[in-house]
């Protein structure tokens, strides 16, 4: 903008993993824009020879005095905005942090002005340079920088950033990719503002901060420094949200190889609205589901599998692992030699509190299930795929079965997915 204003060029190199709103919006004020690595430091090594190579005159976006003291001046819109007699002062500030620019800037402007105010700056765990850095005293540079908060994705803070954060920081927090999501969510249901994951990690900061302090009627400010989102992110933040707000945990139970056993296993489960439900027949002693289930608390979760546990059920929690979440929920399946006369259907049920345990029930242990599937998706249905082995001389009786049923249901038995990777021996 302050190229097109000044009615000069403007050469932006962004890392090839940007959002690509934030890459329109640029081009938006008609700048060039060149794509170049997947992290910022991989973008100025091409900056830097594009300037050698061109005579460019080079920005930089965080170690510069310059650009400090325009960030700074966020700094100054909290003091003169804040209204101490309406919302008691400022305990603390908390802000994003990559390369170190932004928090530079506040922290110097109002460290300057009230030095009882914290402030606070937040790193991913993947991307905690200026962390690292602050703890060795000594700038620290990552091999390897976690892409997800695009935006803080630095391998190696300022050398004037870095300087300034000593002598004005209080300290840096570092959350995961799970907090980051609960804090978009956060700010949505506030709000209905979408953050992106960088603009929302000083809310998420500040959380963990009130938890592990025990914070009760302090003024905290976080600074949400950027919606630059694509839409197409939303279904992955909006899954992990619950697990980072531990509204989810996630649960390997195995459970007997026998009819009846789903609907004993969601006796012992009790009333809690099951959020995926994940099976394929593997053998004939023993079942693996996949479950999730809707908690309140971290704590919750852990009661909940000691208390499967105590019933007798081999549980292991899956909540924290981070290829279960990203991947296993999602697989769970397979062709099973083990399978004989199966069918396949989807079912539709409208979604409440115990319609699972109920359509559970009306299924029964006639025929055995060799495969279920379920996920809650906050719709006005659940859906559910569901195989059964019914041998041929019972698909008349099971036909019939299906129609008292009560539900709408579809047979996918012909489903090419279900023929390349599902289908039984």
């Amino acid at each position: 903008m302050a190229a097109q204003r000044l009615g000069c060029r403007a050469v932006i190199v962004m890392p090839v993993t940007s959002p690509q709103v934030k890459v329109d919006a640029v081009r938006s004020r008609g700048a060039q824009v060149e794509l170049h690595g997947d992290s910022y430091s991989d973008a100025h090594t091409r900056a830097m020879a594009l300037q050698a190579r061109h005579r460019l005159t080079f920005v930089h976006p965080f170690d510069d005095p310059d650009v400090i003291a325009g960030q700074g001046t966020i700094g100054m819109e909290i003091l003169r905005q804040h209204h101490p007699d309406g919302a008691g002062p400022i305990h603390a500030i908390f802000a994003p942090v990559g390369g170190g620019g932004l928090i530079s800037g506040v922290a110097a402007f109002v460290k300057a002005l009230r030095p009882d105010i914290r402030v606070i700056g937040v790193q991913t765990t993947d991307s905690d340079a200026m962390a690292r850095s602050l703890q060795a005293g000594r700038r620290v540079q990552l091999h390897e920088v976690g892409l997800f908060s695009d935006g803080t994705a630095v391998r190696l803070v300022g050398e004037e950033t870095f300087r300034l954060c000593r002598q004005f920081v209080d300290e840096i927090i570092t959350v995961d990719t799970d907090a980051l999501c609960a804090a978009i969510k956060d700010v949505f249901q506030d709000t209905r503002a979408v953050l992106e994951p960088a603009g929302a990690l000083a809310v998420a900061g500040c959380k963990a901060y009130v938890e592990r302090e025990r914070v009760e009627g302090r003024t905290l400010v976080a600074i949400a420094s950027g919606a630059n989102l694509n839409f197409d992110r939303l279904r992955f933040v909006a899954e992990r949200a619950e697990v980072g707000e531990a509204r989810e945990a996630l649960l390997g139970v195995t459970i007997p190889e026998r009819p009846g056993a789903f609907r004993a296993f969601c006796a012992a489960i009790g009333p809690r609205v099951v959020t995926e439900f994940n099976y394929r027949l593997a053998g004939r002693e023993a079942a693996h589901i996949f479950v999730g289930l809707k908690t309140s608390s971290r704590q919750d979760a852990l009661e909940v599998a000691a208390r499967l546990r105590e019933v007798g059920y081999p549980t292991e929690d899956l909540t924290d692992n981070e290829m279960a979440k990203l991947h296993v929920r999602h697989m769970v399946g397979g062709r099973a030699a083990a399978v004989k006369a199966e069918r396949l259907y989807r079912f539709e049920f409208p979604e409440r509190p115990g319609a699972l345990m109920e359509f559970l029930l009306k299924l029964g242990d006639r025929w055995n299930i060799s495969l279920f599937h379920y996920r809650n998706h906050g719709a006005d249905f659940g859906r559910v795929l569901c195989a059964f082995e019914v041998p041929e001389g019972d698909r008349s009786e099971f036909q019939g079965f299906l129609d008292r049923l009560g539900y709408s249901f579809v047979s996918e038995e012909g489903n090419g997915a279900y023929q390349l990777f599902l289908a039984g021996g």
